[in-house]
């Protein structure tokens, strides 16, 4: 066997007992870890985090983002094969969305208390984009939760009433009103749902949002995505323009490759492995880990490496690795590998279902509870790797 070959071979046997490892630690331990102790029973919704060292729950404010990542997470892990009550346990945190968060012009806030009493009433761009998300989700995987189209509607219907921008995309609530991460989230709730409903509402919506990312949101010199603007989408001439996020260039990555294969536009495909190899520029090789920050010219800002950069990484390296170009399937699968060994170890604690966060820059970890929020990274993640050898490599 020629050395490409045998390389080959292996990357793609390491790829295999990592997805064996990965399912079997999502169906037999997330998943029913965050049904039975991350769910709260008797006041409804989520619980924000728990703690690595027995499961409990943390005593903290809930965030809506976070009971729309769990609805998701449960809806995923259902199509995943996790037997448990899936359908309930994304249901129950919709029903306590719509109880908890929602505002009478239909938009939902930000943030309540343990027991549902709210904390901050304020919309934000970013929470709709996960409202919108696990909407979609609830649409594909209980086809009879019809109401959820209307939901995710009338969020679409008012955004583009009320927020959206003369230059283009949305205004966030705060004091940075112009930055790219919620559109990212928006073009993805959009790609969503344009895989249950085919009106013109998703297509338009992702149409525009890849548009300003090309236009805007990349920096043509580096031909990396910034994240802070000005009210002409200009990068803030402040120290918040100079900000990159590795994780943000695999993430962006991955949707412009599934909007560029959705509407065989090849451009997009370009830019795709552009932002894919400037996000590979962040990765601590010592670590082996995608850092927090980076600036556009490629200094290391904040060394830290949150969980979620790794699950970007990932899930962009799989999908560009469905090519005919053998070369790149091969550099692709060979991150894609590395970035499931990295992500692995984030997901080695005490008590089992559970994950570190946020790793030092000697390689140690934030003792912390474990956050909610990660799962929706790590679930989609899972699911990218599961679908490994789903389908066949496609010309690009």
């Amino acid at each position: 066997m020629h050395t490409a070959e045998a390389s080959d071979s292996a990357t793609l046997e390491l790829l295999d007992r990592q997805r064996i490892r990965y399912k079997n630690w999502l169906i037999d331990r997330a998943l029913p870890l965050w049904w039975e102790r991350g769910t709260d029973r008797q006041r409804g919704g989520y619980f924000e985090a728990l703690n690595i060292t027995d499961g409990t729950p943390a005593p903290l404010a809930r965030r809506a983002r976070v009971q729309a990542r769990q609805c998701y997470s449960f809806a995923v892990g259902g199509s995943l094969g996790w037997n448990g009550p899936w359908q309930r346990a994304a249901l129950h945190g919709l029903e306590h969305l719509d109880a908890h968060y929602r505002l009478p012009d239909g938009l939902y806030g930000t943030l309540a208390s343990g027991d549902g009493a709210t904390a901050d009433s304020s919309a934000k761009l970013y929470d709709q984009a996960f409202v919108l998300l696990a909407c979609a989700w609830i649409r594909k995987t209980v086809p009879t939760e019809m109401a959820v189209t209307q939901t995710a509607t009338r969020i679409v219907e008012r955004l583009v009433r009320d927020w959206r921008h003369p230059s283009g995309g949305f205004r966030e609530a705060g004091t940075s009103p112009f930055v790219s991460n919620p559109h990212m989230h928006l073009l993805e709730a959009a790609l969503a749902w344009s895989e249950v409903d085919s009106g013109d509402l998703w297509r338009n919506l992702a149409d525009e949002i890849v548009a300003l990312c090309q236009s805007k949101f990349i920096c043509r010199e580096t031909s990396v995505l910034l994240e802070h603007f000005d009210e002409t989408w200009s990068p803030l001439p402040s120290e918040l323009g100079e900000i990159v996020e590795p994780g943000h260039q695999f993430e962006w990555a991955w949707l412009l490759e599934r909007w560029a294969r959705s509407r065989s536009r090849k451009d997009a495909h370009e830019l795709a492995t552009q932002l894919f190899a400037a996000g590979t520029l962040g990765v601590d090789g010592s670590r082996n880990v995608a850092v927090d920050e980076i600036s556009r010219t490629f200094e290391v800002r904040r060394a830290t490496a949150r969980l979620w950069p790794q699950t970007e990484r990932l899930k962009a390296a799989l999908l560009l690795a469905e090519t005919n170009n053998q070369t790149s399937r091969r550099a692709y699968l060979g991150e894609a590998a590395a970035a499931a060994e990295s992500l692995w170890a984030y997901l080695q604690t005490p008590v089992a279902g559970l994950w570190r966060d946020k790793m030092r820059p000697d390689g140690g970890y934030v003792e912390e509870p474990a956050p909610a929020s990660s799962f929706y990274h790590i679930v989609c993640a899972i699911g990218c790797l599961l679908a490994v050898g789903d389908h066949a490599p496609t010309e690009t």
